[in-house]
């Protein structure tokens, strides 16, 4: 007979990921993955991640194969430093890069570092839900700030900070929000950066899109302007080089990035050594500025794609959008009268799977009557074949006699 195993409390507040549930659906072939968050195929350097590999592991094998430092590999580490300067103005004396197992281990050594149970975090509602999962791991309390065009709510967001004295962080996506894709204005970035000084919070970046602009204007990080040490910058080599190879960073005031180092120690010890390696080659020995034209070339067409087909195909049946500048996601909104999660389930039995917009919020159980779509993860010729004719067919207009 088996044992009656008993869970922690903290595992039992969990729920597995609805995005991850859909992809396991989305593995037949005849399905289009609206739902995924993948780059593009055609978007990975696999021809010179396979060059750099070979010559790494046949000059220097042991150096990629043996244990390394938990802050990670050092020339990646002063590599990620320069380039974050010339190209977005981030980093500062009091600063200190770490090399973590992609974006998503910053928000958990974050979380883990600054707040105790019951703590609050400040987010976007709605949000990533891998962050908010990582952030209810440690059972804080989540705060959903409502998004408008132009970003997070502020006047919502002094409320918050007001009402909420266990409050620690304001967790913010400010570039093509997943799942919204929304951008944050400079206006906003810099009032949310005056109420994290005022109130006494941190703020938590997180930016793995803000290289793949397609269109607008580009918009300084908060971090650039970060002149009190009150931010916590989270990067990611997944959306540019390769999510497999799990490399992202965090460019932290140094106090919590030691806290973080000591935190990393205990959940893994190190980042893949060889990923950070060839990571590094890229940037350094490389075009990596033309690889990452390269990707918006890719990801502007695929845009303009999606959004031609939205318009002949979803806004004629009263689905609005949001028109993203950059990132892989499109946010849409269904009529009131139309029930979204039927949508999405009639959507699926069409073999289109999108993500319900639930998924996304601090309260899962909130109304919504918006979904993701992802434009990356489809090929230009799944997306062509299935027309995204998931809102049904228009009707025929009748003509006119004269």
């Amino acid at each position: 007979m088996m044992m009656d195993y008993q869970f922690s409390d903290r595992v039992l507040a969990l729920k597995p990921s609805i995005i991850r549930e859909i992809l396991k659906n989305s593995s037949d072939p005849s399905v289009i993955p609206f739902s995924a968050g993948n780059p593009a195929p055609e978007a990975f350097p696999a021809k010179e991640i396979a060059e750099i590999s070979q010559t790494i592991l046949s000059k220097n094998p042991i150096a990629a194969l043996q244990y390394s430092i938990t802050e990670g590999y050092t020339p990646l580490r002063e590599t990620i430093s320069s380039y974050m300067k010339s190209h977005h103005q981030i980093g500062r004396e009091f600063d200190d890069i770490i090399v973590t197992s992609g974006a998503q281990q910053v928000m958990n050594l974050a979380s883990k570092v600054l707040c105790n149970e019951e703590d609050v975090i400040i987010c976007e509602a709605p949000s990533f839900i891998g962050s908010l999962n990582t952030f209810r791991s440690i059972k804080t309390r989540l705060r959903g700030i409502s998004m408008e065009e132009d970003g997070m709510n502020m006047l919502e967001l002094e409320q918050a900070l007001k009402e909420e004295p266990n409050a620690r962080m304001i967790y913010t996506i400010p570039n093509f929000q997943n799942p919204s894709g929304i951008t944050m204005s400079f206006e906003k970035r810099k009032k949310m950066y005056q109420l994290a000084k005022q109130y006494g919070v941190i703020i938590l970046e997180d930016n793995p899109y803000g290289d793949l602009r397609v269109s607008g204007t580009h918009v300084p990080a908060i971090k650039s302007f970060d002149e009190d040490g009150i931010v916590i910058y989270a990067g990611s080599f997944s959306k540019v080089i390769s999510p497999g190879m799990r490399v992202g960073f965090t460019i932290a005031p140094k106090p919590i990035a030691q806290k973080m180092v000591v935190c990393k120690q205990a959940d893994d010890v190190h980042t893949n050594i060889l990923a950070q390696m060839i990571c590094n080659t890229l940037m350094t020995d490389y075009d990596y500025d033309g690889h990452l034209e390269k990707l918006r070339t890719i990801y502007r067409k695929r845009t303009e794609l999606m959004i031609h087909l939205i318009e002949e195909h979803l806004v004629p049946h009263g689905i609005t959008y949001h028109k993203a500048e950059g990132g892989l996601f499109i946010w849409c909104t269904l009529p009131e009268n139309i029930n979204m999660l039927d949508f999405c389930k009639k959507s699926a039995e069409k073999k289109v799977c999108v993500v319900p917009g639930n998924a996304f919020l601090v309260d899962e159980s909130a109304p919504c009557q918006s979904f993701r779509i992802n434009f990356s993860t489809p090929t230009e010729e799944q997306i062509q074949k299935r027309n995204l004719k998931i809102g049904g067919k228009k009707k025929k207009k009748k003509k006119m006699s004269n």
